[in-house]
């Protein structure tokens, strides 16, 4: 789940409170859902909050995800994006939660 965003200049403290909450209830806007490229040994992931310094942590969401966690590993972290790179095979659904922390 994502959480509210605030605008910078923002007073009203019912939105300040709800955006709290939020953070509070586990929401975070760092999170996301990522297929490992069909044939390629890479994937990149668009991650609008990801920053070089971030962690990023997978968790298979799939028995083929589950079956290529031991091949697939984070291995550039970049503004706004991160790369996996993982085993070249034809599976399609090997598909990843993500969530990138820092």
């Amino acid at each position: 789940m994502s959480a509210l965003v605030l605008a910078p200049n923002e007073t009203d403290p019912i939105k300040v409170a709800a955006a709290v909450n939020q953070l509070a209830q586990g929401r975070s806007n760092a999170t996301g859902s990522v297929t490992l490229t069909v044939s390629s040994t890479s994937t990149t992931v668009t991650a609008p909050n990801c920053a070089t310094a971030s962690v990023v942590l997978l968790m298979p969401k799939t028995a083929n995800a589950a079956g290529a966690i031991g091949t697939t590993y984070v291995s550039t972290i970049a503004n706004k994006s991160f790369t996996l790179t993982h085993a070249n095979n034809a599976q399609a659904d090997r598909t990843f939660g993500w969530i990138a922390l820092g």
